[in-house]
């Protein structure tokens, strides 16, 4: 993947297109055990080309989602099986968090009222389907290996078209609410430069 000098700009360099009190708010906001996290986080550079990427997207995004999982641990696991679970299915790992934004608003214990489950909300079914009844949907990983799979599936069904495989991922094939709700969360919030 390459990066562009944009994002690295405003990555590494907080304070290039803010005042000086944001950019000494958003280090503040790093404190010692998320920098811990961060580079042991890091260090895991599994589903990353290199560990630079790995850090350039991991503080990126851990400063997007912060405002929607406080607890710094959950937010590097679910930023870490994310980018592992997307890049393994073959999907961006930007259009698997605007799935989870829209689907559970990331909270890995989000049960809808049809008894969907978890970040990507899996219907229970899947399990059987799987043959796997005792695996667990509230786990971050589970949750996010079967729904990026789920979703690269429909995306090769509808031959790449992300709106119709975003439509049937949600039940709502033919219709354009949900994957317009997806589209935004991606543009307005998870896009990358």
């Amino acid at each position: 993947m390459r990066l562009h000098i944009f994002t690295v700009i405003i990555v590494l360099w907080p304070g290039f297109f803010c005042s000086t009190s944001y950019a000494q708010q958003e280090q503040r906001a790093i404190t010692p055990e998320l920098r811990e996290l961060l580079e042991h986080a890091i260090q895991s550079t599994d589903s990353f080309e290199d560990r630079f990427e790995a850090e350039v997207w991991l503080t990126d995004m851990s400063t997007r989602l912060k405002l929607r999982v406080s607890d710094d641990r959950e937010r590097l696991t679910i930023l870490r099986a994310t980018h592992y679970e997307a890049t393994r299915a073959d999907l961006a790992p930007e259009l698997v968090l605007a799935v989870m934004e829209v689907e559970s608003g990331f909270d890995r214990f989000a049960i809808s009222k049809a008894g969907a489950l978890g970040l990507m909300q899996i219907m229970p079914f899947w399990l059987r389907e799987l043959k796997q009844p005792q695996a667990n949907l509230f786990d971050i990983t589970t949750n996010l290996r079967i729904g990026c799979t789920i979703l690269k599936y429909y995306l090769d069904m509808e031959k790449g078209n992300l709106h119709r495989a975003l439509a049937r991922y949600n039940g709502s094939h033919g219709k354009r609410h949900y994957p317009d709700k997806v589209f935004t969360a991606l543009s307005e919030r998870w896009f990358r430069n």
